[in-house]
């Protein structure tokens, strides 16, 4: 038992386990259910830490099952991807890892069950013939096989998994209720014919079961005691119970509660069009930092305590909605502004010479390297006469209210000294190609020594003689339209053909060229670049000696709170 229920979940768990109730003394046990047909995604996110946190709280278990029991899309690949993912974000499911394929041989020995209580048939209506015979809300009709004797379902099931029929041929059909106002209810298909290869039972099986039919059965067989699923599964609830009350298995019968689903603006969330995305090469792979799979927010930048922040906040409802994606930044945004180290990177390099510094001469600088967390100290930077700044803080005829370099300007230099501009060198096309300025020995640190008011702007550098290049990759959204799945839309049209820009040539403090690659399944090392915005190594792409970083998130939130 808990003080306080988070939410109507947890309210519902509360109340089954009080006293006189269907769960009373039980631990609570729950499971996470992935097709792997694809890589999780940030809506998956949401789920899973509803299975997971929901058993945490009340001190109970979760299991990681993968539902296979639709082989057409499914690989091994996906089955390792989404539990690297799991454990990213910081849950476990014990030695509690099962697949929905374990479960074949029960599962059909509960439709052989069916069939002999007189529950069951088998069809020969194809899909479309089925949907004339059922009817509508007022006429229900009635399938001319459905009072077929047992013995002859019983003999035609068992040469179904035999091997016998080609595919479509028969199908085994629930005899529940034809008259029912829920259509999921009008004699349900239990299994169907497939000639095709498992990813784990390779050709042994020629049927398969259906998902309204085997996830009760695995949800029962593993003691689950509430089964948590998206809104979409609440008119099929009916169908749910009706199968774990008519299969022979002992035990208290699990409970499905259904919550709202995420949507989130600016992406999205089927498998099948990620999928699409990925096999037209639309993006660089599933783990793409612009795709909302885990993977991708991952090599983006994004943390596992961010995301599960993000989970927090939306809360869990009944009620669909969209999400603003800025809440997300927000979260990662919040994050790594406690936690991220601040360096100095140029992104649009110009040369920046200090003339009354010595030429040759060098000095070592001490700068914070979090205002935030003190107990993370300082840094050494190099100082010398030559540096790069960002091209767009020096202007020769200044805009007005302009408070970065122009000649006669003073700014400062993050935590170095006090400059003055006297002037540039062009080309000869008239292109700034070096920025002149003279420095005020007496105001290390940023400070002048006689007190006087420095209007001028704080602007960052790095040092010529001990820069490193770097490539850093700017992301925006994958999609120029925020609702790109909306109706009459082809989400494909709703690309946006500005969603990276690659920069090269950028010149990044020293320090960066001995950041460790990013580990597999591990948070990537974020970094504030000041000014710029919150930045990580790629795991991809990245190597020694070539350093690339993306984008994971700008300085500036956008998100109305």
């Amino acid at each position: 038992m808990i003080d306080n229920p988070r939410n109507f979940i947890e309210a519902f768990v509360q109340e089954d386990l009080s006293e006189g109730q269907r769960c009373e003394g039980m631990q609570v046990h729950t499971r996470f259910p992935p097709e792997p047909n694809g890589y999780l995604h940030i809506g998956h996110c949401k789920a899973l830490t509803i299975d997971f946190s929901t058993a945490e709280r009340f001190g109970g278990l979760c299991n990681l099952r993968f539902d296979d029991t639709n082989p057409a899309k499914e690989d091994t690949e996906y089955v390792n991807a989404i539990q690297d993912d799991i454990h990213w974000l910081g849950f476990d499911w014990g030695d509690r890892l099962y697949y929905g394929s374990d479960y074949f041989e029960k599962t059909y020995e509960y439709a052989i069950e069916l069939i002999e209580k007189g529950l069951a048939y088998v069809c020969e209506l194809s899909p479309e013939q089925f949907r004339e015979y059922r009817g509508d809300t007022t006429h229900p009709a009635v399938s001319p096989w459905r009072d077929r004797p047992i013995e002859e379902n019983l003999d035609l099931f068992k040469r179904m998994r035999a091997g016998e029929f080609e595919e479509g041929r028969y199908t085994l059909r629930a005899k529940i209720d034809l008259a029912s106002g829920n259509f999921n209810m009008r004699d349900p298909v239990l299994y169907r014919i497939r000639y095709i290869e498992h990813h784990r039972q390779g050709s042994k099986w020629c049927i398969f079961p259906m998902y309204d039919f085997a996830h009760p059965i695995q949800d029962a067989l593993e003691g689950i005691t509430h089964s948590l699923c998206s809104l979409e599964y609440e008119a099929h609830r009916p169908l749910y119970d009706w199968v774990v009350s008519n299969v022979s298995i002992p035990g208290i019968k699990p409970r499905q509660i259904e919550f709202a689903r995420l949507g989130i603006n600016y992406t999205v969330m089927s498998k099948r069009k990620l999928r699409q995305l990925v096999e037209e090469k639309r993006v660089a792979g599933w783990d793409d930092p612009r795709m909302p799979t885990l993977c991708g927010l991952r090599r983006r930048g994004y943390t596992h305590q961010s995301i599960r922040d993000f989970c927090e906040r939306i809360g869990v409802s009944k009620v669909d909605s969209t999400v603003d994606w800025a809440l997300l930044e927000s979260c990662l945004r919040d994050d790594l502004n406690q936690n991220a180290r601040r360096v100095m990177a140029v992104l649009h390099p110009v040369k920046l010479t200090v003339t009354n510094y010595p030429e040759g001469q060098s000095e070592l600088l001490e700068i914070e390297n979090n205002p935030l967390r003190p107990e993370d100290g300082t840094r050494q930077v190099s100082f010398s006469r030559h540096l790069w700044i960002e091209a767009d803080d020096f202007m020769e005829v200044p805009a007005p209210k302009y408070k970065r370099l122009h000649p006669g300007y003073e700014v400062r230099l993050k935590g170095a000294y006090l400059v003055t501009c006297t002037g540039c060198v062009k080309d000869e096309d008239g292109n700034v190609t070096e920025i002149l300025c003279e420095y005020d020995p007496a105001s290390r640190g940023g400070d002048p020594a006689d007190g006087r008011k420095v209007k001028g702007a704080t602007i960052h550098w790095v040092d010529a003689g001990t820069a490193v290049d770097a490539e850093v990759r700017l992301y925006g959204y994958l999609f120029a339209d925020p609702e790109p799945d909306g109706p009459d839309k082809n989400f494909l049209d709703c690309l946006n053909p500005e969603s990276l820009e690659v920069l090269r040539g950028c010149k990044v403090e020293a320090c960066l060229a001995s950041v460790p690659m990013p580990e597999n399944g591990k948070d990537a090392e974020g970094f504030q670049f000041m000014r710029q915005g919150y930045f990580c190594l790629d795991n991809r792409d990245a190597a020694p000696g070539h350093l690339v970083f993306n984008r994971s998130v700008a300085l500036k939130d956008s998100f109305r709170k």
